[in-house]
Parts: structure tokens; sequence; C-alpha cells
């Protein structure tokens, strides 16, 4: 299982928060180092408060978006 770190962004569903996780890579052909963010809605049975970094996992489908759950 994938296991991802990344920063609340958005905490005020009751056991659901929004993650973005980034990520920084190097161009092949200019060889700039280049940031990228993704959002995930993770489960989080703990209340967890926006700014938090936390370590996300992969989980089997909780509903439609839902596929990460808060570990840390």
């Amino acid at each position: 299982m994938k296991i991802l770190t990344g920063v609340v962004i958005n905490a005020k569903m009751e056991k659901s928060a929004t993650v973005r996780v980034d990520r920084m890579w190097r161009h092949p052909i200019y060889k700039k180092m280049i940031k990228r963010s993704k959002k995930f809605l993770v489960h989080a049975e703990k209340q967890v408060k926006a700014g938090q970094i936390v370590k996300i996992t992969e989980i089997k489908p909780m509903s439609r978006r839902k596929r990460w759950r808060i570990i840390e």
C-alpha cells in the first residue's frame, strides 16, 4: 500500500478531510525542479485541524471519492 505525507487543508466535514500532497520532480530537459500538488479526500476517525501534517494510506473505496485513510 502507498503511504503519502500531506497537509490538511479542509477538516470541516464530520469524518472526512481534504489533504494536499506535494511532490517535487526535475524537468527532463530544463533540469528545473517543479512542484506539483494533488488533493485527496481522506477518512479521518480522529478530529484533525487545518494545517496539520498527516500520513495517509490507501484503503478500499468508502465512497465515490474517498479511498484514503489517515494513519498518523
